[in-house]
């Protein structure tokens, strides 16, 4: 089965709106693996709005031994203030995964993926950074990235492909051509080696559509919509549902 992977960026959003502990991110993550979820995905970024780095470090000791730990980030991203960088992060809590994410202050969510021709060269010492500490290392790309041997070749063992514009298409009545640049890009990850995850405004009407387009589909990330499902539904309740999408 596809695992999911819940992304508590919004619990952490909503607690640092009003200041304190509440909603706890612990008591949220906990929740999720109760109800069945096989990861935990955080994404913390420089500025500090939602996911902190002592969140990172929580979470880490919570999680161990439990459900995979994913942390996303940009490496390239210089140490500020409280944040230590991407790396440090997970030298400190030796996440089951690193998501490697080319985003920036200025970007409201992650909307693009790494160029894997251009990039290669600057990855190419991260990846083998975080590999030695362990971690498994999956690249954010858009649907129609090309260099997946590059990707092999410099250490990287899965992709992310990025279904916010399939999820557009979705909403708008007609996802084919969008879907389809997806499968292709899977297809094309997979024969070069790397496992493929996906993640960005998947929900549960448009999750089993990619799912079933996508055979051997490793894992998916859902934050916004399913943490926005379950101020309706409950937050167990809403995991469940998205697990038995994935079955």
């Amino acid at each position: 089965m596809t695992l999911l992977s819940v992304n508590l960026n919004k619990i952490a959003v909503l607690r640092n709106s009003r200041g304190g502990t509440e909603p706890d991110i612990l008591q949220a993550a906990h929740t999720c693996i109760e109800a069945g979820c096989g990861g935990i995905t955080v994404h913390p970024r420089p500025d500090l709005r939602h996911v902190r780095p002592d969140d990172v470090r929580a979470l880490a000791a919570m999680l161990r031994g439990k459900v995979e730990f994913n942390i996303e980030g940009n490496p390239f991203a210089p140490p500020r203030g409280a944040y230590p960088g991407l790396v440090a992060l997970a030298r400190e809590a030796r996440p089951a995964q690193v998501t490697l994410v080319p985003d920036s202050d200025g970007q409201i969510t992650s909307d693009h993926g790494f160029d894997l021709t251009a990039e290669g060269d600057r990855l190419r010492p991260l990846v083998s950074e975080l590999r030695d500490l362990g971690c498994r290392v999956s690249l954010f790309v858009d649907a129609g990235a090309q260099g997946f041997e590059r990707a092999v070749a410099i250490g990287v063992e899965r992709i992310e492909i990025y279904t916010g514009p399939y999820a557009e298409a979705f909403a708008e009545g007609d996802a084919r051509i969008a879907l389809a640049a997806c499968a292709d890009t899977a297809r094309n990850a997979q024969r070069a080696g790397l496992a493929v995850n996906a993640g960005h405004d998947l929900n549960q009407a448009n999750l089993g559509g990619f799912k079933a387009a996508i055979p051997g589909l490793a894992e998916v990330s859902i934050g916004h919509a399913l943490i926005g499902e379950a101020l309706y539904d409950g937050l167990a309740p809403t995991v469940r549902r998205y697990l038995q999408i994935l079955r």
